[in-house]
């Protein structure tokens, strides 16, 4: 697979320098790093190191489209929404691997049953990690927020797993079964 560079991708839709950039570029380096990491860990499945990387970088690309003036966003869509932006984004650049990522990557992945359940303003369809670098990124990100005082701060495992059982037993489960996948 041929080579991209994430940081020229996401200057097309950011301007270099802003709020939103910044949080974007700096939350994204610690996600592409711990997946790095949790790449390496695993010895089945040979996942695609370089494609993690890349991947990770854009997964939350679609931010600045929804409205969270905290991180300097100020579109219109709420924020659950940046995942399948991300992914319209990225497939018209020509990239629907790493636009895949962009939607699966929320929360442990979202249902059908999830989006109807919390009439969610989604589309309707399943929206989760199916691939081992889909899985790997979808894990990474949860140990980082996006909160400017503690963009590049490591979450515990313990509170990564507090913040998840508030979205129900069955997120959390889906998530332990990551963790035992990753052997972390």
């Amino acid at each position: 697979m041929k080579r991209i560079d994430p940081i020229a991708i996401i200057s097309k839709y950011y301007e270099t320098g802003s709020t939103a950039y910044m949080i974007l570029v700096e939350h994204s380096g610690a996600v592409a790093q711990k997946s790095i990491e949790v790449a390496r860990r695993i010895s089945y499945g040979r996942p695609d190191i370089e494609f993690v990387e890349e991947a990770a970088m854009l997964h939350d690309i679609g931010i600045f489209m929804t409205n969270v003036p905290d991180i300097g966003c100020h579109g219109d869509k709420p924020y659950i929404c940046h995942g399948y932006i991300g992914r319209e984004l990225l497939e018209k650049e020509g990239l629907p691997k790493h636009a895949l990522v962009c939607e699966r990557h929320v929360g442990v992945g979202i249902t059908v049953e999830d989006i109807d359940r919390a009439g969610l303003p989604l589309p309707r369809r399943d929206m989760l990690p199916l691939t081992i670098e889909e899985k790997i990124i979808c894990y990474a990100d949860k140990f980082f927020s996006k909160r400017p005082d503690s963009l590049s701060k490591e979450n515990l495992l313990e509170e990564v797993r507090n913040h998840i059982a508030r979205y129900g037993r069955d997120k959390l489960k889906s998530f332990d079964r990551m963790s035992v996948l990753f052997n972390m």
